[in-house]
Protein backbone atom coordinates (compact mmCIF):
# COMPACT_ATOMS: atom_id res chain seq x y z
CA UNK A 1 0.00 0.00 0.00
CA UNK A 2 1.12 3.73 -1.21
CA UNK A 3 0.04 5.67 1.70
CA UNK A 4 -1.61 9.34 0.73
CA UNK A 5 1.02 10.87 2.91
CA UNK A 6 3.25 8.94 5.51
CA UNK A 7 3.48 11.26 8.43
CA UNK A 8 5.41 9.09 10.63
CA UNK A 9 7.79 8.35 8.24
CA UNK A 10 8.36 12.16 7.49
CA UNK A 11 8.84 12.96 11.14
CA UNK A 12 10.72 9.49 11.97
CA UNK A 13 14.06 11.64 9.98
CA UNK A 14 13.54 14.21 12.91
CA UNK A 15 13.23 11.83 15.84
CA UNK A 16 16.93 11.93 17.47
CA UNK A 17 16.15 16.01 17.30
CA UNK A 18 12.90 16.04 18.78
CA UNK A 19 14.02 13.66 21.78
CA UNK A 20 16.73 16.12 22.37
CA UNK A 21 14.53 19.74 21.84
CA UNK A 22 12.25 17.79 24.28
CA UNK A 23 14.19 17.22 27.08
CA UNK A 24 16.09 20.74 26.61
CA UNK A 25 12.20 22.10 26.24
CA UNK A 26 11.51 19.73 29.27
CA UNK A 27 14.12 21.19 31.39
CA UNK A 28 13.72 25.13 31.12
CA UNK A 29 10.45 24.74 32.80
CA UNK A 30 9.50 27.55 30.42
CA UNK A 31 6.28 26.29 28.23
CA UNK A 32 4.12 29.29 27.19
CA UNK A 33 5.70 32.01 24.63
CA UNK A 34 9.13 31.01 25.49
CA UNK A 35 12.52 31.30 23.60
CA UNK A 36 11.82 28.39 21.39
CA UNK A 37 8.54 30.60 20.12
CA UNK A 38 10.97 33.90 19.75
CA UNK A 39 13.38 31.54 17.67
CA UNK A 40 10.75 30.27 15.36
CA UNK A 41 9.38 33.84 14.89
CA UNK A 42 13.19 35.32 13.96
CA UNK A 43 13.70 31.84 11.41
CA UNK A 44 10.35 31.87 10.11
CA UNK A 45 10.29 35.45 9.15
CA UNK A 46 13.85 34.84 7.66
CA UNK A 47 12.90 32.39 5.97
CA UNK A 48 10.41 34.29 4.24
CA UNK A 49 11.99 37.16 3.77
CA UNK A 50 9.83 39.43 6.12
CA UNK A 51 10.41 41.56 8.64
CA UNK A 52 7.63 40.17 11.36
CA UNK A 53 6.41 36.76 12.10
CA UNK A 54 3.87 36.13 15.02
CA UNK A 55 3.15 32.47 16.04
CA UNK A 56 -0.65 31.73 16.62
CA UNK A 57 -2.74 28.78 17.67
CA UNK A 58 -3.73 27.83 14.23
CA UNK A 59 -4.07 28.95 10.67
CA UNK A 60 -7.64 30.09 11.00
CA UNK A 61 -6.32 32.23 13.99
CA UNK A 62 -3.77 33.44 11.75
CA UNK A 63 -5.97 34.71 9.14
CA UNK A 64 -8.41 35.96 10.99
CA UNK A 65 -6.01 37.88 13.79
CA UNK A 66 -5.14 39.85 10.29
CA UNK A 67 -8.58 40.97 9.49
CA UNK A 68 -8.95 41.98 12.92
CA UNK A 69 -6.11 43.60 13.34
CA UNK A 70 -6.67 45.82 9.74
CA UNK A 71 -10.32 46.54 11.60
CA UNK A 72 -8.62 47.91 14.90
CA UNK A 73 -6.17 49.98 12.56
CA UNK A 74 -9.25 51.53 10.92
CA UNK A 75 -7.71 49.88 7.59
CA UNK A 76 -10.99 47.95 7.45
CA UNK A 77 -14.71 48.25 8.96
CA UNK A 78 -17.26 46.29 10.04
CA UNK A 79 -18.92 44.84 7.24
CA UNK A 80 -16.60 45.90 4.72
CA UNK A 81 -16.42 43.20 1.78
CA UNK A 82 -13.02 40.69 1.19
CA UNK A 83 -12.90 39.17 -2.65
CA UNK A 84 -12.09 35.65 -1.54
CA UNK A 85 -11.92 32.21 -3.89
CA UNK A 86 -14.87 30.29 -4.49
CA UNK A 87 -13.11 27.04 -4.21
CA UNK A 88 -10.55 27.58 -1.16
CA UNK A 89 -11.09 25.56 1.85
CA UNK A 90 -13.53 26.77 3.46
CA UNK A 91 -11.23 28.00 7.03
CA UNK A 92 -10.19 30.89 4.37
CA UNK A 93 -14.08 32.45 4.19
CA UNK A 94 -14.22 31.39 8.03
CA UNK A 95 -11.78 33.78 8.69
CA UNK A 96 -13.06 37.00 7.14
CA UNK A 97 -17.05 35.57 8.50
CA UNK A 98 -15.60 35.31 11.69
CA UNK A 99 -13.89 38.77 11.75
CA UNK A 100 -17.17 40.69 11.00
CA UNK A 101 -16.64 41.26 7.25
CA UNK A 102 -18.51 40.06 3.90
CA UNK A 103 -16.87 37.54 1.72
CA UNK A 104 -17.38 37.78 -1.79
CA UNK A 105 -16.98 34.65 -3.63
CA UNK A 106 -15.22 34.69 -7.00
CA UNK A 107 -14.35 31.70 -9.69
CA UNK A 108 -10.91 30.38 -10.13
CA UNK A 109 -9.12 30.10 -13.21
CA UNK A 110 -9.60 26.87 -14.37
CA UNK A 111 -5.99 25.44 -15.32
CA UNK A 112 -4.62 26.52 -12.22
CA UNK A 113 -7.64 26.61 -9.74
CA UNK A 114 -6.24 30.17 -7.69
CA UNK A 115 -8.33 33.16 -7.79
CA UNK A 116 -8.79 34.91 -11.21
CA UNK A 117 -7.30 38.24 -11.64
CA UNK A 118 -10.35 38.96 -14.21
CA UNK A 119 -12.82 37.50 -12.17
CA UNK A 120 -11.78 40.29 -9.14
CA UNK A 121 -12.08 43.42 -11.07
CA UNK A 122 -15.62 42.26 -11.90
CA UNK A 123 -16.50 41.79 -8.37
CA UNK A 124 -14.68 45.17 -7.52
CA UNK A 125 -17.32 47.73 -6.02
CA UNK A 126 -17.22 50.42 -3.10
CA UNK A 127 -17.70 48.20 -0.30
CA UNK A 128 -15.11 45.53 -1.55
CA UNK A 129 -11.94 46.28 0.43
CA UNK A 130 -9.20 43.70 0.49
CA UNK A 131 -8.55 41.00 -1.40
CA UNK A 132 -7.59 37.06 0.04
CA UNK A 133 -5.42 35.49 -1.84
CA UNK A 134 -4.98 31.78 -1.49
CA UNK A 135 -2.27 29.68 -3.07
CA UNK A 136 -4.58 26.77 -3.38
CA UNK A 137 -2.44 23.41 -3.46
CA UNK A 138 1.10 25.22 -2.80
CA UNK A 139 0.96 27.25 -5.89
CA UNK A 140 1.41 30.90 -6.15
CA UNK A 141 -1.39 32.85 -7.29
CA UNK A 142 -1.11 35.50 -9.98
CA UNK A 143 0.15 38.12 -7.49
CA UNK A 144 1.64 40.70 -10.35
CA UNK A 145 -1.28 41.12 -11.80
CA UNK A 146 -3.32 40.64 -8.53
CA UNK A 147 -1.13 43.61 -6.49
CA UNK A 148 -1.88 45.62 -9.63
CA UNK A 149 -5.13 45.45 -9.14
CA UNK A 150 -5.34 46.28 -5.69
CA UNK A 151 -3.10 49.07 -6.16
CA UNK A 152 -5.67 51.08 -8.84
CA UNK A 153 -8.17 50.26 -6.13
CA UNK A 154 -6.55 50.86 -3.06
CA UNK A 155 -7.34 47.28 -1.37
CA UNK A 156 -5.48 45.58 0.94
CA UNK A 157 -3.56 42.19 0.02
CA UNK A 158 -3.75 39.19 2.21
CA UNK A 159 -2.06 35.77 1.38
CA UNK A 160 -3.46 32.56 2.91
CA UNK A 161 -0.28 31.01 2.23
CA UNK A 162 -1.34 27.83 4.47
CA UNK A 163 -0.32 25.22 1.48
CA UNK A 164 2.60 27.37 0.05
CA UNK A 165 5.53 27.09 2.68
CA UNK A 166 8.33 28.31 0.51
CA UNK A 167 6.73 28.92 -2.97
CA UNK A 168 8.65 31.63 -4.51
CA UNK A 169 7.81 33.93 -7.59
CA UNK A 170 10.17 34.68 -10.41
CA UNK A 171 12.53 37.08 -8.79
CA UNK A 172 13.01 34.66 -5.62
CA UNK A 173 10.36 36.67 -3.16
CA UNK A 174 8.62 33.52 -1.28
CA UNK A 175 4.73 33.01 0.08
CA UNK A 176 4.02 35.31 2.90
CA UNK A 177 6.32 38.19 1.04
CA UNK A 178 4.09 38.74 -1.65
CA UNK A 179 1.23 41.14 0.18
CA UNK A 180 0.05 43.28 2.91
CA UNK A 181 -0.04 40.02 5.51
CA UNK A 182 0.03 37.14 5.44
CA UNK A 183 -1.64 33.70 7.28
CA UNK A 184 0.25 30.00 7.62
CA UNK A 185 -0.77 26.91 9.37
CA UNK A 186 1.48 24.09 10.41
CA UNK A 187 -1.01 21.69 10.35
CA UNK A 188 0.81 18.15 10.71
CA UNK A 189 0.48 17.50 6.90
CA UNK A 190 1.72 20.73 5.64
CA UNK A 191 5.08 20.97 3.56
CA UNK A 192 6.43 22.78 6.91
CA UNK A 193 3.81 20.43 9.18
CA UNK A 194 4.32 20.27 13.19
CA UNK A 195 3.07 18.05 15.34
CA UNK A 196 -0.44 19.34 16.94
CA UNK A 197 -1.79 22.63 15.60
CA UNK A 198 0.10 26.01 15.16
CA UNK A 199 0.09 28.70 12.48
CA UNK A 200 1.63 32.36 11.96
CA UNK A 201 1.23 35.37 10.55
CA UNK A 202 4.02 37.25 8.41
CA UNK A 203 4.42 41.09 7.36
CA UNK A 204 6.80 44.03 6.66
CA UNK A 205 3.92 46.02 8.31
CA UNK A 206 5.15 47.10 12.05
CA UNK A 207 1.96 48.64 13.15
CA UNK A 208 0.37 45.26 12.05
CA UNK A 209 2.65 43.20 13.26
CA UNK A 210 2.39 44.89 17.04
CA UNK A 211 -1.44 44.97 17.08
CA UNK A 212 -1.10 41.02 16.06
CA UNK A 213 1.28 40.39 19.08
CA UNK A 214 -1.17 41.73 21.34
CA UNK A 215 -3.62 40.49 20.08
CA UNK A 216 -3.13 36.80 19.65
CA UNK A 217 -2.29 36.94 23.85
CA UNK A 218 -5.11 38.39 25.18
CA UNK A 219 -4.50 42.01 24.03
CA UNK A 220 -1.40 42.51 26.03
CA UNK A 221 2.57 42.69 25.00
CA UNK A 222 2.95 43.33 29.14
CA UNK A 223 1.92 40.71 31.34
CA UNK A 224 -1.50 41.61 33.39
CA UNK A 225 -1.64 44.91 31.14
CA UNK A 226 -4.52 44.49 28.53
CA UNK A 227 -4.41 47.30 25.74
CA UNK A 228 -6.99 45.85 23.54
CA UNK A 229 -9.47 43.18 24.06
CA UNK A 230 -7.64 40.47 22.37
CA UNK A 231 -7.78 36.53 21.87
CA UNK A 232 -5.70 33.30 23.32
CA UNK A 233 -4.21 32.05 20.12
CA UNK A 234 -0.50 31.56 20.66
CA UNK A 235 1.76 29.35 19.03
CA UNK A 236 2.94 26.28 21.46
CA UNK A 237 6.67 26.46 22.76
CA UNK A 238 6.45 22.61 22.09
CA UNK A 239 5.61 22.74 18.25
CA UNK A 240 7.68 25.92 17.63
CA UNK A 241 10.59 23.29 18.87
CA UNK A 242 9.47 20.99 16.29
CA UNK A 243 8.97 23.15 13.86
CA UNK A 244 12.65 25.10 14.18
CA UNK A 245 14.35 21.77 13.60
CA UNK A 246 12.14 21.18 10.26
CA UNK A 247 12.50 24.44 8.43
CA UNK A 248 16.02 23.58 7.87
CA UNK A 249 14.75 21.06 5.46
CA UNK A 250 11.91 22.52 4.46
CA UNK A 251 13.49 23.39 0.86
CA UNK A 252 15.31 20.31 0.71
CA UNK A 253 11.66 18.51 0.96
CA UNK A 254 10.19 20.82 -1.44
CA UNK A 255 12.58 19.74 -4.38
CA UNK A 256 11.54 15.99 -3.70
CA UNK A 257 7.87 17.26 -4.02
CA UNK A 258 9.01 19.27 -7.07
CA UNK A 259 11.16 16.31 -8.71
CA UNK A 260 8.07 14.04 -7.94
CA UNK A 261 5.86 16.29 -9.71
CA UNK A 262 8.02 16.65 -12.95
CA UNK A 263 7.74 12.97 -13.12
CA UNK A 264 4.16 12.62 -12.70
CA UNK A 265 3.61 15.69 -15.24
CA UNK A 266 6.16 14.20 -17.68
CA UNK A 267 5.18 10.41 -17.18
CA UNK A 268 1.67 9.86 -16.62
CA UNK A 269 0.20 9.60 -19.96
CA UNK A 270 -3.39 9.02 -19.93
CA UNK A 271 -6.17 11.23 -21.99
CA UNK A 272 -8.62 10.19 -19.23
CA UNK A 273 -6.49 12.02 -16.60
CA UNK A 274 -6.30 15.74 -16.46
CA UNK A 275 -2.94 16.81 -14.76
CA UNK A 276 -2.26 20.36 -13.36
CA UNK A 277 -0.99 23.04 -14.61
CA UNK A 278 3.16 23.26 -13.72
CA UNK A 279 5.26 25.48 -15.44
CA UNK A 280 8.68 23.98 -13.57
CA UNK A 281 9.44 26.91 -11.60
CA UNK A 282 9.46 27.22 -7.61
CA UNK A 283 6.18 28.99 -7.84
CA UNK A 284 4.48 25.80 -6.92
CA UNK A 285 5.44 23.50 -3.99
CA UNK A 286 3.13 20.55 -4.41
CA UNK A 287 1.51 20.61 -0.56
CA UNK A 288 -0.75 18.34 -3.13
CA UNK A 289 -0.97 17.02 -6.84
CA UNK A 290 -4.31 17.38 -7.65
CA UNK A 291 -5.21 15.60 -10.82
CA UNK A 292 -8.87 15.88 -12.53
CA UNK A 293 -11.34 13.10 -13.84
CA UNK A 294 -14.46 12.81 -15.21
CA UNK A 295 -15.88 9.37 -13.17
CA UNK A 296 -14.10 9.74 -9.79
CA UNK A 297 -16.04 7.02 -7.66
CA UNK A 298 -14.92 4.80 -10.37
CA UNK A 299 -11.34 5.96 -10.22
CA UNK A 300 -11.14 6.07 -6.67
CA UNK A 301 -12.08 2.29 -6.42
CA UNK A 302 -9.54 1.56 -9.03
CA UNK A 303 -6.67 3.09 -6.86
CA UNK A 304 -8.41 1.47 -3.95
CA UNK A 305 -7.79 -1.98 -5.59
CA UNK A 306 -4.07 -0.85 -6.60
CA UNK A 307 -3.52 0.08 -2.78
CA UNK A 308 -2.55 3.55 -4.19
CA UNK A 309 -3.67 6.28 -1.50
CA UNK A 310 -6.13 8.97 -2.17
CA UNK A 311 -7.59 12.32 -0.85
CA UNK A 312 -9.97 14.58 -2.28
CA UNK A 313 -9.27 18.45 -1.53
CA UNK A 314 -12.29 19.15 -1.34
CA UNK A 315 -15.58 17.16 -1.84
CA UNK A 316 -17.71 20.22 -1.28
CA UNK A 317 -17.81 23.69 -2.50
CA UNK A 318 -17.87 25.51 0.44
CA UNK A 319 -20.95 27.87 -0.92
CA UNK A 320 -22.92 23.86 -0.62
CA UNK A 321 -21.82 23.76 2.93
CA UNK A 322 -24.57 24.02 5.21
CA UNK A 323 -22.71 26.34 7.26
CA UNK A 324 -22.43 29.08 4.40
CA UNK A 325 -26.06 28.21 3.22
CA UNK A 326 -26.52 32.17 2.62
CA UNK A 327 -24.54 31.44 -0.53
CA UNK A 328 -25.91 28.47 -1.63
CA UNK A 329 -28.24 30.33 -4.01
CA UNK A 330 -24.94 31.14 -5.68
CA UNK A 331 -23.73 29.81 -8.90
CA UNK A 332 -19.97 29.10 -9.54
CA UNK A 333 -19.98 26.78 -12.59
CA UNK A 334 -15.80 26.19 -12.55
CA UNK A 335 -15.62 25.69 -8.90
CA UNK A 336 -18.35 23.20 -8.90
CA UNK A 337 -16.84 21.16 -11.63
CA UNK A 338 -13.21 21.58 -10.15
CA UNK A 339 -14.85 20.48 -6.48
CA UNK A 340 -16.79 16.97 -8.43
CA UNK A 341 -14.06 16.21 -10.57
CA UNK A 342 -10.59 16.49 -8.52
CA UNK A 343 -8.63 13.60 -6.64
CA UNK A 344 -5.32 13.96 -4.80
CA UNK A 345 -2.59 11.59 -5.40
CA UNK A 346 0.53 10.72 -3.37
CA UNK A 347 2.88 13.07 -3.29
CA UNK A 348 5.65 13.67 -0.37
CA UNK A 349 9.72 14.00 0.55
CA UNK A 350 9.82 10.92 1.71
CA UNK A 351 8.43 8.72 -1.42
CA UNK A 352 10.71 6.20 -3.31
CA UNK A 353 11.15 6.39 -6.43
CA UNK A 354 9.99 2.92 -6.74
CA UNK A 355 6.59 4.52 -5.10
CA UNK A 356 6.52 7.25 -7.75
CA UNK A 357 6.80 4.63 -10.82
CA UNK A 358 4.20 2.51 -9.28
CA UNK A 359 1.71 5.42 -9.22
CA UNK A 360 2.63 6.40 -12.19
CA UNK A 361 2.01 2.62 -13.63
CA UNK A 362 -1.21 2.70 -11.87
CA UNK A 363 -2.40 5.74 -13.72
CA UNK A 364 -1.32 4.84 -16.99
CA UNK A 365 -2.70 1.62 -17.04
CA UNK A 366 -6.40 3.56 -16.23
Amino acid sequence: MIKFLDLHKINARFEDDFSKGFNTFLDSGYYILGNQVKAFETNFASYCGTKYCIGTANGLDALTLIFKAFIQQKKLHDGDKVIVPANTYIASILSIINAGLKPVLVEPNEDTYNISATEIEKHITSKVKAILVVHLYGQLADMKAISKIAKTHNLLVIEDAAQAHGAENDNSIKAGNLSDAAAFSFYPSKNLGALGDGGAVTTNDSELAKCVSLLHNYGSLQKYVNQLIGYNSRLDELQALFLNIKLKRLDADNERRQDIAKRYCNEIVNSKIKLPYYNQSKSHVFHVFVIRIDDRKKFMSYLDENKIGHLIHYPIAPHKQEALKVYSHLSFPVTEAIHESIISIPISPVMTNEEVKKVINVLNNY
